[in-house]
């Protein structure tokens, strides 16, 4: 069920396509005119009168970030933009601007608002617009919210909204991009609103295309890392639940000074479980082969020392406080919806679990938050960026589950790269050398940058 570990993972978490850039991309990014403090201001002046002349925009404060404007916004939302009398809400955005003729990066973390620099920012020097996910932390209708309203095609109409919106102002290329969920969420803007966007740069995005087929997830934890590293893990894995009578209570423990409640999951035996069974996944999305020599012999190792090492590579708490409103539960709606979810054979476990039927992101919802899966989308969108997408490029890490089911873009001036090595915070700067040159050419050409 990974996206626990957000923002260390799905996420965000997943630091991926943050502003990290090395070699060539930091010096081939274009350079602006330093301004002093008086023209900064009466820039941010200027751009700030504009935006409060927009219908619907709110400037909510107003700072610097490394010398430019930088502006919390909000934009006020239908809840259902099919029947807009529904009411409204208000969605957070953020605004780092450089310039009105410069690109602009359309950034969504998926989640909660995340504002820091992308990849494709300082690749570019570009503006930058960030936009939290709808049904998120402070983008939330007053009241009861209808989670029937949490859907791919409605955060995708908010976005459409927002872009036309700046696009008043900002009307060079625009080009968008995310991490995980958020670049799935990049994805389905694409798919619903083609016009909107220049091009898409997607990082690790998984495609669900057929929740009924997760084969390709057990495949990669066959050929992950060496056979030695995923011989260790496995047997790690399942002293864990051999052992439960002696680790839950050091499991209990560690919830109990954390503060950690279990209702939804049902008990301490249940999280347990669900925990230990991500603990592998979680190892490969966060951690990398260099770990693998860390792995201890399941048999040898003490009731503490099996402990202590999951705690800090892989085993993932999931609480109440991860699957309510104000947590990650609007994500775990949305994957039991439309995403789908990893539904993992767990063979050399069969014998040692205790709830086979747990593993599936409704045991982590509130009653009034579950649903059931609709597959129909998930295809609907795996078909158009085969056959019709254009200008969308993928990025995946080698060593990343979430990347063993991925996206296959078309023929249409459309790419897909695998960084070497890499877990879920795989960038274009990870790439190899050739392909990192051949991607952030192709980002400037689209973004009309040289």
């Amino acid at each position: 069920m990974r996206t626990k570990v957000l923002p260390t993972l799905f996420c965000a978490g997943l630091i991926a396509a943050t502003s990290v850039l090395t070699g060539s991309a930091a010096t081939a990014a274009p350079t602006s005119t330093v301004a002093g403090p008086a023209d900064r201001a009466a820039q941010a002046d200027g751009i700030r009168a504009k935006l409060e002349r927009i219908a619907g925009v709110t400037v909510v404060s107003e700072t610097e970030k490394e010398g430019r404007p930088f502006f919390t916004l909000t934009f006020r939302q239908p809840v259902d933009h099919d029947n807009p009398r529904r009411g409204t809400f208000e969605q957070q955005f953020t605004l780092w601007h450089r310039a009105e003729t410069a690109p602009m990066v359309h950034y969504t973390g998926g989640y909660t608002l995340s504002s820091s620099t992308r990849e494709l920012t300082r690749l570019l020097d570009a503006n930058q617009v960030s936009v939290e996910h709808r049904f998120f932390a402070k983008s939330v209708p007053a009241g009861k919210v209808d989670w029937r309203k949490l859907t791919i095609q409605q955060q995708a109409a908010d976005e459409h909204n927002i872009v036309q919106a700046m696009k008043r102002i900002y009307r060079a290329k625009w080009l968008g991009t995310g991490a995980s969920k958020g670049g799935m969420t990049q994805v389905y803007h694409e798919r619903f609103y083609p016009q909107d966007l220049d091009a898409v740069v997607a990082y690790v995005a998984p495609n669900d295309a057929n929740n009924r087929d997760d084969h390709v997830y057990d495949q990669f934890f066959k050929t992950v890392g060496t056979a030695e590293c995923r011989t260790a893990l496995d047997a790690v894995q399942r002293e864990m639940l051999v052992r439960r009578k002696t680790l839950l209570p050091l499991f209990e423990a560690t919830s109990k000074e954390q503060g950690l409640t279990f209702k939804q999951l049902g008990s301490t035996d249940r999280a347990y479980e669900f925990s230990v069974l991500d603990q592998v996944w979680n190892f490969w999305q966060s951690g990398t082969y260099t770990d693998c020599p860390t792995v201890p012999d399941a048999k040898k190792a003490t009731d503490q020392e099996l402990y202590d090492w999951s705690l800090g590579h892989g085993l993932s708490i999931y609480s109440d406080a991860d699957a309510g409103p104000a947590g990650t539960g609007p994500y775990y709606r949305q994957a039991a919806a439309q995403l789908g979810w990893a539904d993992l054979k767990f063979a050399h476990l069969r014998d040692v679990r205790n709830h086979p039927d747990i593993y599936q992101p409704n045991s982590l919802l509130p009653a009034d938050m579950r649903t059931s899966y609709s597959g129909w989308d998930a295809k609907d969108v795996d078909r158009w960026v085969k056959t019709r997408g254009e200008r969308m490029m993928f990025v995946y890490g080698q060593n990343d589950p979430w990347s063993a089911e991925r996206y296959r873009p078309s023929k249409h001036d459309s790419h897909l790269y695998v960084a070497p090595n890499t877990n879920h915070g795989a960038l274009i700067s990870k790439l190899t050398p050739e392909h990192r040159a051949e991607a952030e050419a192709t980002v400037k050409r689209w973004a009309g940058v040289r």
